[in-house]
């Protein structure tokens, strides 16, 4: 037996943030908020989330493409006119000038009609991505197994699904529309500068090279920003949330202005974040701008040298400051992109760092079938075959442990706190796999049983009995979706739960709220009896199934635990011994081994801890 097993791991139902080496422990990436994945997997998953919509993706391009076309024109109508219809309108050939205008109306009523089609279409795909994303981060979040969630905060989750979407959406709506704006449009320009005068093109080609180390050094020093502010503003909601989801033991214990002092320093790290994203933005515009506008201005004063020398018609110069001007123009909107790039990006490493996670209890490739049960006796053998057990963040739970309970038998499990009692549920219900050895369902190891099979075949009720949002019948019929009112209401009179569902506003149909909250404990606990019950598994775990409850509470659950436990096998962790008296065998653990074990009625007989602590209690009641 392992001795420091019981100072290392976490208790019983512990969260591992809280314990050393959990996700506060120095070079833990689950603190610094940076799961592993693998190198090009931002890409990849932004190449899956586009792929699916092609043809609007085209649609919208083809759309840019006319639009910029109509638009780029502009400044060749203008030197067509000072060079041509101009000197044409003076001979009275009115022509010419009328020509352009009417293609300047038409140019600027087709880019209208295509930056209306662009948008249209653009949107639908930004749409359908952000729907799609937000999808696979919910899926994820139910998939990872129980040991991911023990160590990545709820708070995180959301914040992947809130604003590190927002962040994408961003991109998507707003940076990757100027992206591939600016692009289309410095190709046109570049093109027409080339074409109508080849020394001015080629130099406004050469200019753009400071502008490209300009924006290397934003992109470089403006990712490791994004990437803290990411991770500031998941510090900022994990607290919050876990703040306000603890309201009681908070007022209770008058943590408020602790808990406002701690927030005040998260917020703090994120302003300080967004100050810094701010100041890298300013610092790239300042010098973009500071590059663009010399180049304008040398480039006007060497066009005009060469009109008065005349080498270089007015039109064409007129033609070439637009083009430059509208050149550089979107340099400010290329740092709107590449501020909202950046933003994304460190938003989808981080959720490409969670979708690459792989839960730690994977369903099987190919999964086995149960045995039948017999009508006469619906509950199954389970076995613990040289299980050994250790959770990530410590020691050795289980050195070695072997057990095996018959079919229809209900075994109390009590012990002091830490002694493996949660951990023994934990790895029944296989939200854990053992590091070692099997547990077996009727000779079947759980690895092999898919998962509808296992949850049909094995329930657990807790302590805390989470009811969702919804009606009393629905949260009934969680386990079995397809049962209909007359078994919801069998279920609940054979409990005992009928008479105070039928007494809510609405009965069976009342809305219990938020966990349940319009309910009592004690009426929450029969409402999670009935849903047992009604699931009809082989296997019943009863993991402190009464501890929080008053004495009416607990007499009322301990007659539906009488009924639900009919046959059945069941795993009753107690804390308080009034519960091992439906037991037909008790089983007392210390440091992860099993110490006592036996009848109630034996172990009470008999002179070691369980005797004891029957006695305590016995004297307790009395007093």
């Amino acid at each position: 037996m392992t001795t420091t097993s019981e100072q290392l791991r976490p208790a019983d139902g512990a969260r591992a943030e809280d314990l050393p080496g959990g996700p506060d422990a120095p070079g833990d990436p689950f603190d610094r908020d940076e799961l592993p994945a693998p190198r090009g997997a931002t890409g990849s998953l932004l190449r899956s989330l586009l792929s699916p919509h092609g043809r609007p993706a085209a649609l919208a391009l083809l759309c840019l493409l006319l639009q910029q076309a109509a638009v780029q024109a502009g400044p060749l109508l203008v030197a067509y006119a000072i060079d041509r219809a101009v000197p044409a309108f003076r001979d009275s050939d009115h022509g010419p000038l009328l020509a352009v205008a009417v293609a300047y109306l038409l140019a600027a009523a087709l880019g209208a009609v295509m930056e209306y089609g662009f948008i249209r279409f653009s949107a639908k795909v930004n749409q359908a991505v952000l729907v799609d994303l937000r999808g696979r981060i919910f899926r994820q979040g139910q998939e990872l197994s129980v040991d991911f969630h023990d160590r990545y905060t709820s708070g995180r989750l959301i914040s992947r699904s809130t604003s590190d979407v927002e962040s994408l959406r961003e991109l998507l709506e707003e940076g990757l529309m100027e992206l591939v704006g600016v692009v289309v449009a410095s190709t046109y320009i570049t093109v027409m500068l080339l074409w109508l005068d080849l020394a001015m093109g080629s130099v406004a080609v050469l200019s753009f090279l400071p502008l490209y180390l300009a924006v290397r050094v934003y992109r470089r020093r403006a990712a490791l920003v994004f990437d803290e502010r990411s991770t500031a503003i998941a510090g900022v909601i994990v607290k919050f949330g876990e703040t306000l989801n603890g309201i009681r033991p908070v007022r209770a214990f008058r943590r408020e202005k602790a808990n406002d002092e701690r927030f005040a320093e998260l917020n703090g790290r994120h302003e300080r974040a967004n100050g810094d994203s701010l100041l890298e933005m300013a610092r790239y515009v300042v010098a973009s701008r500071l590059i663009a506008n010399t180049a304008v201005a040398g480039m006007v004063l060497w066009g005009a040298y060469r009109v008065a020398g005349d080498t270089l018609e007015l039109g064409v110069l007129a033609a070439a400051v637009l083009y430059i001007r509208r050149l550089y123009d979107p340099i400010d909107r290329l740092g709107i992109f590449l501020n909202s790039y950046e933003s994304a990006a460190a938003s989808l490493r981080k959720i490409a760092g969670l979708l690459h996670q792989r839960p730690t209890v994977p369903e099987p490739t190919e999964p086995r079938e149960l045995p039948a049960r017999g009508s006469d006796l619906p509950g199954r053998e389970v076995v613990f075959e040289g299980v050994r057990f250790a959770y990530r963040t410590g020691g050795e739970v289980l050195p070695r442990f072997d057990l095996r309970v018959p079919a229809g038998q209900t075994v109390a499990v009590v012990g002091t706190t830490g002694a493996g009692k949660s951990t023994l549920a934990k790895l029944l219900a296989r939200f854990y796999d053992p590091t070692e050895g099997r547990v077996l369902l009727d000779g079947v190891d759980l690895r092999h049983l898919s998962f509808p099979q296992l949850r049909r075949g094995v329930v657990m009720v807790t302590q805390e009995a989470f009811l969702f949002s919804g009606t009393v019948a629905e949260n009934i019929a969680i386990g079995r979706p397809d049962a209909t009112r007359e078994e919801i209401e069998r279920a609940a009179k054979e409990i005992g739960a009928h008479d105070f569902i039928t007494a809510l506003p609405d009965g069976y149909d009342t809305d219990v709220r938020k966990r349940g909250s319009r309910i009592s404990a004690g009426q929450r606990q029969l409402v999670a009896f009935a849903r047992a019950l009604l699931a009809d598994p082989g296997v019943l775990i009863l993991d402190e199934a009464t501890s929080s409850l008053d004495v009416p509470g607990e007499r009322a659950v301990q007659r539906a635990m009488d009924t639900v436990l009919r046959g059945r096998t069941a795993v009753v962790i107690a804390h308080r011994l009034s519960t091992v008296e439906v037991a037909d065998r008790v089983l007392v653990m210390e440091r992860g081994t099993v110490i006592e074990d036996g009848s109630p009625a034996e172990l009470i007989g008999g002179s070691g801890s369980f005797a004891g602590l029957h006695r305590a209690w016995r004297e307790s009641l009395v007093g």
